[in-house]
């Protein structure tokens, strides 16, 4: 047994290891504008290291008993917080049974007018959605007037972008190519690719077998609505843009569909660029974004291994969760493919969070376990509530963005979580209720009575 000295310097050590990372995590904090987490955690960088200092500083009979028993139970919490164990795994069949069909999402059936053919023609196939659909026109509409979070200016630049992708779209039409192809190292081109689309603005980069259910079966939007989608393509490069924390925190206010905007409009541009760099090369490409996609971007980017599908339907990236926008481009060119590892640990610890589905205005997110769809054991959000509530509050919402626990900055702090996440289940269940003591179970959202002005 180790002497009373021995287990008195160890105590210290520990408690001046619990005192500098609660106080770094209470600095870190403050720089995420977290008041709520830096004073908590201030609060326990003062008081969880006194058991270990008034334990090895006061001198008594069972001193040495005592310290043993604080030390041990310590070094037994980190092992079993950090041995790699997990629940049961949840597989999670990666392969659909067939295309999903663009004019049946509600960015598609949004556009269905009154009194139309294409209305009338829509909803003699699909009667169960015509109450549903015709309730969400009455609303005032995303961005609309009327709504309950309206705001002249902040509306008009979230407008103002989402204008500036539509003006891309004939560049994405464009398929001329005037020069004879540029026989390259595929490996050489595939790695420009990813520095260049980084250089650009792309947070993570990832390039893909190009498979037919990343494809829908029909175009939803465009005047090329109704058509059986074909692309003559072989390989996928996806990417992913970041959406600014601190403009999410607001959600689901103007500013979290001001940074939704003009991150769909930043995808755009770089997908453009890359679609035209390679058309530069004398190989036929296209850009995926905004309001003119071929194809199902999350499937793709999940596929080319920039992170998983989880509770709230949206692609969770390893360091930023779906704090994230994605653009895709397709190509004939033969680059370099990758196949993407299954990160089955984000479905483990997706089963057990539900804070996507606690926090979410609409209840569009199921707290149920994943079912199988369309061939895939998966969660499906329920659109119509979703969409239905943007067009009542005036925003795309992404209050489920804002408070999901991977949506954290990208720092090392989140990131040591984040590796415990992968590590065990008794980490996730640890770091899940930390996660709601700091930031809250439901947190509230920031007022953006001042933003920018």
């Amino acid at each position: 047994m180790f002497s009373t000295n021995v287990l008195s310097v160890i105590s210290y050590l520990l408690a001046g290891m619990i005192f500098i990372f609660f106080l770094v995590y209470t600095i870190q904090s403050i720089l995420e504008h977290e008041q709520r987490a830096a004073l908590r955690a201030l609060i326990l960088a003062i008081l969880l290291p006194l058991p270990y200092a008034f334990f090895a500083f006061v001198s008594f009979s069972g001193q040495q008993t005592i310290l043993t028993i604080l030390i041990a139970m310590t070094v037994l919490t980190g092992i079993y917080l950090l041995f790699p164990f997990h629940r049961t795994r949840i597989d999670v069949d990666r392969i659909p049974a067939g295309r999903i069909d663009e004019r049946d999402i509600m960015f598609s059936r949004r556009l269905y007018e009154k009194g139309t053919e294409r209305y009338r023609t829509y909803y003699r196939s699909h009667p169960e959605y015509k109450s549903i659909d015709d309730g969400f026109r009455a609303n005032p509409g995303l961005l609309g007037k009327g709504s309950r979070f309206y705001h002249p200016l902040m509306f008009a630049a979230a407008n103002a972008s989402f204008i500036s992708v539509t003006a891309l779209h004939s560049l994405v039409e464009n398929e001329t190519i005037s020069v004879e192809p540029v026989h390259l190292p595929s490996g050489q081109v595939s790695r420009f690719i990813k520095n260049w689309a980084k250089k650009l603005g792309a947070y993570s980069v990832g390039i893909t077998t190009l498979r037919d259910y990343h494809l829908y079966s029909h175009v939803g939007r465009g005047p090329h609505f109704g058509r059986e989608v074909q692309l003559p393509h072989t390989v996928a490069v996806a990417f992913t843009v970041e959406m600014d924390k601190t403009s999410l925190d607001y959600a689901p206010y103007g500013p979290t569909v001001m940074e939704s905007a003009r991150k769909y409009m930043d995808a755009g541009a770089i997908a453009v660029q890359i679609a035209e760099f390679i058309k530069q090369l004398g190989y036929s490409a296209r850009a995926h974004i905004d309001g003119n996609y071929r194809v199902v971007c999350p499937l793709v980017a999940r596929d080319a291994g920039l992170g998983e599908l989880g509770r709230m339907g949206l692609l969770m990236t390893p360091t930023l969760g779906p704090r994230v926008r994605i653009g895709v481009v397709t190509t004939d060119y033969p680059l370099l493919t990758e196949q993407g590892r299954e990160e089955w640990t984000v479905q483990e610890f997706c089963a057990r969070c539900k804070k996507c589905a606690d926090a979410c205005p609409s209840k569009a997110i199921s707290f149920d376990d994943p079912k199988e769809i369309n061939g895939v054991v998966r969660w499906k959000i329920d659109q119509e509530k979703c969409y239905t509530y943007w067009t009542e509050v005036g925003t795309d919402c992404a209050r489920c963005v804002a408070v999901c626990p991977y949506s954290h900055p990208d720092n090392l702090l989140h990131n040591l979580v984040r590796k415990g996440l992968k590590q065990s289940s008794a980490f996730q269940w640890m770091a899940l209720k930390m996660d709601d003591f700091f930031y809250g179970r439901k947190p509230t959202p920031r007022k953006p009575q001042k933003y920018l002005e």
